[in-house]
């Protein structure tokens, strides 16, 4: 296990260092795509491959806004912004999140309780440890201070070229969860919401994945094929495929034909009602045979 757990915690610091690089960039007026292809740029710096596009979800939007090439969208003052990117190493996942309150600043309550809620998560956590308890502590946590936990968004287990697989990890106490194992790898992300803390899709999807694997069959044209093969089975973006078709303009069709052949998972923006805050916090966490290891916190 030595070999692929390096690479785990090397996967892990790359993430950080790039999330904290993004974080930094958050500002009034900075484009968001801007922010987007600098936190990529920053993976592939340090040595890895960004796991999945890295996106920035503003407002009532809790998760999955990805910017197209071009989006004018920028930071607003009064804003509260998630930052959501992940790195792999040689195919071993981590995956992280932060959020950065324009309106209420280093005080933000509503961050504070989804902060305090991933660590007090964490804290319960090691082998035979119940997600049931886990997910009680980021609904008691986020509930004592006056805000709503989003129920229907979870962390999820995460693989070797695999972004989300079992266990599924509740924002709530979910008395079904089950319990964690060694040598599970979980991405454990709470949300807290001053809304009803329940999130629906709304918006067009700027972020995909293959189902399976392309096969000769499918007649793909070549240079999708090739395009394709590049994704490692794990979530692409607009500009993904621009950079690989080497034209904005082959996107379109390439879309269409990944969808007529049922080819593609879309991922669309998930949102509560507008007018609504949400924060998100998020770290990748190792279960040895002994505790839990926090891969995507940089020292101090």
């Amino acid at each position: 296990m030595k070999l692929e757990l390096d690479k785990l915690r090397q996967s892990g610091r790359i993430s950080a260092t790039a999330l904290a690089h993004g974080r930094a960039m958050i500002v009034p007026g900075a484009r968001i795509e801007d922010i987007q292809r600098a936190v990529e740029a920053k993976i592939r710096e340090l040595g890895g491959e960004p796991a999945f596009p890295a996106q920035i979800s503003r407002n009532h939007i809790a998760a999955h806004y990805c910017s197209p090439p071009g989006d004018p969208t920028t930071v607003q003052p009064g804003d509260i912004v998630k930052l959501d990117c992940g790195t792999h190493v040689d195919g071993y996942v981590s995956d992280n999140a932060t959020t950065v309150d324009l309106r209420d600043g280093d005080g933000s309550m509503l961050c504070a309780a989804s902060r305090m809620a991933l660590e007090n998560a964490i804290a319960v956590m090691g082998p035979g440890a119940s997600l049931t308890e886990v997910g009680r502590q980021i609904e008691q946590t986020i509930g004592s201070l006056g805000f709503k936990p989003v129920r229907n968004l979870c962390g999820h287990g995460v693989a070797r070229f695999t972004i989300h697989c079992s266990p599924s990890v509740p924002n709530y106490a979910d008395g079904k969860a089950p319990r964690l194992r060694p040598n599970m790898t979980i991405a454990c992300e709470p949300f807290a919401s001053d809304g009803k803390g329940m999130i629906e899709v709304d918006g067009a999807p700027e972020v995909w994945m293959l189902k399976r694997d392309v096969r000769p069959k499918d007649g793909l044209p070549a240079a999708l094929e090739r395009a394709m093969a590049q994704t490692s089975g794990l979530p692409f973006a607009r500009r993904d495929l621009e950079r690989w078709l080497g034209s904005l303009g082959a996107v379109p069709d390439a879309l269409k034909a990944l969808r007529k052949k049922d080819l593609i998972d879309e991922y669309p923006p998930l949102c509560e009602k507008p007018g609504v805050r949400i924060a998100q916090f998020e770290h990748t966490i190792f279960i040895s045979e002994t505790g839990a290891e926090v891969i995507t916190r940089l020292p101090e």
